[in-house]
């Protein structure tokens, strides 16, 4: 007797607001600037953590588990290598010029050592030029120095780190808050699992990745559940778009409203898709469905996507959420 299988996005309880075309999707390509791509909307809510890939010479920025931006970078050059480790970011200035090097400017300059590494924005040539520093584009470092606090996690990774999806990040975070690599959750290849004593409780992301078949449930910035996807057959776009929980309200007489979520359409013709089109072709298991509906609640954020969760995920693909180039 096959399961049963509830459509995933209509039983959670979705009324769509209107579409909102916001600076919650920045994709910087202007002649002269470095491309970058930022959209913290993705996951409004939950721990930060920054992977800089020196291999890539790139950066990317995930909250509560989801990457919310990426860019290129320029590490340290020869003689002055970038070190790689985990590191929490010690100290903010939006102001700063170097002590060590003819009081170079630094501006929103987040340290990662005493001895002066840290990221900042400066220069990007195309290839490892600094002193040591991680040099990031004008506009990614300012929207990164507002959204990042101090003790913020900061991982630095080359081609010797111990697994791929570090070096090579995709949409789901390579690493736990705590810099840790993380488990992705295919628990030796279960339809569906959940774990509350991971995270029992904090921000709640969720992820559906149409090439994956697969739904993934990130709460305080760790994987706490994963499920197969059922779509309807002929089903196929392309892009990406996010869903945001508005806080609750109360009808007359008392009765509590279906929930509300704001849509915000990220990339291509996914965004053309109301929350309703987009349930009616996906499904999962109820019992799954019945844990998500538990733990919902304002600012939850359930990401719908045209690229694999993790790295190389889809056959033949290689390919990240965030690109930094064209």
């Amino acid at each position: 007797m096959k399961k049963r299988r509830r459509t995933l996005l209509l039983a959670i309880g979705l009324t769509v607001m209107p579409w909102v075309l916001a600076h919650s999707a920045i994709d910087v390509r202007n002649a002269g600037t470095p491309a970058f791509r930022w959209q913290p909307l993705a996951a409004p809510q939950g721990p930060m953590v920054v992977v800089v890939s020196l291999e890539e010479q790139t950066a990317h920025v995930y909250r509560n588990g989801i990457a919310i931006g990426s860019s290129p970078i320029s590490s340290g050059r020869s003689g002055h290598r970038t070190p790689t480790g985990v590191f929490t970011i010690l100290q903010k200035e939006r102001e700063h010029h170097s002590n060590l090097y003819d009081d170079a400017p630094m501006p929103f300059m987040e340290r990662l050592t005493w001895d002066g590494v840290a990221l900042h924005a400066g220069t990007l040539p195309g290839y490892p030029a600094s002193h040591g520093c991680v040099r990031l584009p004008q506009g990614f470092a300012e929207r990164l120095f507002e959204v990042s606090t101090r003790g913020d996690t900061v991982v630095v990774s080359d081609s010797q780190a111990p697994t791929p999806e570090i070096v090579h990040p995709a949409v789901l975070a390579p690493v736990t808050p705590m810099g840790v690599p993380m488990n992705s959750g295919d628990r030796n290849g279960q339809v569906s699992w959940w774990d509350d004593a991971s995270a029992p409780n904090g921000p709640v992301s969720i992820l559906i990745s149409l090439p994956d078949r697969r739904v993934y449930v990130m709460r305080n910035g760790l994987q706490v559940g994963s499920a197969y996807l059922a779509i309807a057959e002929g089903f196929r776009r392309s892009g990406a778009v996010v869903f945001v929980a508005a806080q609750g309200r109360r009808l007359n007489g008392g009765d509590v409203a279906p929930r509300e979520w704001v849509a915000y359409p990220l990339r291509g013709d996914l965004g053309e898709f109301s929350m309703d089109a987009l349930a009616s072709v996906l499904r999962a298991p109820d019992a799954f469905v019945a844990r998500v509906q538990a733990i919902l609640a304002p600012g939850t954020s359930i990401l719908v996507t045209d690229e694999p969760a993790l790295h190389g995920a889809a056959a033949g693909s290689s390919k990240t959420i965030l690109q930094s180039q064209p």
